[in-house]
């Protein structure tokens, strides 16, 4: 039997999502056509698009579908840049973090580059949570200058949770919008977008067992972005592109499953995440749990094996039927070690030492359990093989 313990990569497609999927797949006509047949569709979309804000606590208005997480990251970014910028030739500055996704991260590397951008990446501490401090004095020092803020709800590589209310408190003093991507968080922690005081998030679908290939970027209605994507003005005239109706519809049933009965499926998680916890520290008592005791979200366990390489025991593993990872899905195959790790202040043959245990609703102790009586033989064979950093 396989243990899939990869759901931060993505989760496999739900049972309920796949048939409302298939449900809509046939549906005939553009959602932008006039006639009957394209009204029908475009109905089907706008009744997904206000299942998907009541999910994320938003009005319908602003919810955005993309691609994909991805490219709700870069609509923010580079949207939120260049109207601000335009606005206020001042407004060059951003702030964010250098435990961000590189969907963030690369992004805005690019308008330092070529668009004359300028970014202050906010220090964390060796569990990886923000200096709230830097943000504040930051703020106090340059607001006329700073265009933006990004940062994430959750880390997705070590599940640490950013206090998103209270960074959006203190820049709503200088009138400074925020964005964060949400998609390691939604449906691993409580979301809410109306509440949280953001001017932008980003979520997607197949972290939540939709489909790949849809996502959605919440943008409040007082927020203006300039578009990314030119064409037929779909999607309030920042994304244009023909919708997709039956993956609109599957995006929607995964977002409603994710907030039905929350709590009781973090609670789920939790107990999972601290039952594996407990006993990888009596099987390798020489690991380290990365974010010790940070605030972070229910399905994440972020381990560095002190002595061997990461790689080596996902290999071994995978070898036993048992699917984890080293870091993020997006940039598996890059030598580098881990960008997470590296900015919490560890060295390159720590960072390489990682492994993350990521799990869903669906997990079931037995995979745990799976995982567990597979990885002592495995860190002895990778603790043969050593790391070694550049």
């Amino acid at each position: 039997m396989a243990a899939y313990l990869d759901h931060a990569a993505t989760s496999p497609l739900l049972p309920e999502v796949k048939r409302a999927y298939l449900e809509n797949l046939d549906l005939i006509g553009n959602p932008s056509s006039v006639h009957s047949l394209g009204q029908s569709a475009r109905r089907v979309v706008e009744e997904a698009r206000e299942a998907i804000a009541a999910a994320v606590g938003a009005h319908r208005s602003e919810v955005i579908f993309t691609s994909g997480g991805t490219e709700a990251d870069n609509l923010a970014v580079k949207g939120l840049f260049w109207h601000r910028s335009g606005q206020d030739a001042r407004r060059t500055v951003i702030i964010s973090a250098a435990t961000e996704h590189h969907a963030v991260i690369e992004p805005l590397e690019w308008l330092e580059k070529e668009q004359g951008a300028e970014v202050l990446w906010c220090p964390v501490n060796p569990r990886g949570e923000l200096d709230l401090d830097w943000i504040r004095n930051v703020l106090s020092d340059r607001a006329p200058e700073i265009a933006f803020i990004s940062l994430m709800w959750a880390n997705n590589e070590i599940g640490v949770l950013a206090p998103i209310s209270e960074i959006t408190a203190l820049a709503a003093v200088h009138q400074i919008p925020v964005h964060s991507d949400a998609v390691a968080a939604f449906g691993h922690t409580q979301v809410n977008f109306a509440e949280s005081g953001l001017a932008a998030m980003s979520i997607s679908g197949h972290k939540l067992g939709a489909p790949v290939g849809i996502g959605a970027l919440l943008v409040s209605r007082k927020t203006n972005l300039t578009e990314v994507i030119h064409g037929g003005g779909q999607e309030r005239g920042v994304r244009s592109g023909t919708l997709s109706a039956a993956l609109a519809v599957a995006l929607a049933e995964a977002c409603r499953l994710a907030v039905t009965d929350l709590e009781a499926k973090l609670e789920q998680m939790s107990g999972l995440i601290g039952y594996l916890r407990e006993q990888v520290s009596t099987l390798v008592p020489e690991a380290i749990f990365t974010r010790g005791d940070a605030p972070a979200i229910s399905g994440n366990a972020h381990f560095m094996f002190p002595g061997c390489a990461g790689d080596s025991l996902l290999f071994l593993l995978d070898t036993s039927n048992i699917a984890v990872s080293t870091g993020s899905a997006c940039r598996a195959g890059v030598a580098d070690p881990s960008h997470v790790v590296i900015a919490t202040g560890r060295s390159e043959v720590e960072a390489r030492s990682c492994l993350r245990v990521s799990i869903s609703p669906q997990t079931s102790r037995a995979e745990i359990d799976q995982f567990l009586a597979a990885l002592p033989a495995a860190y002895a064979s990778a603790r043969k093989a050593g790391v070694s950093g550049r």
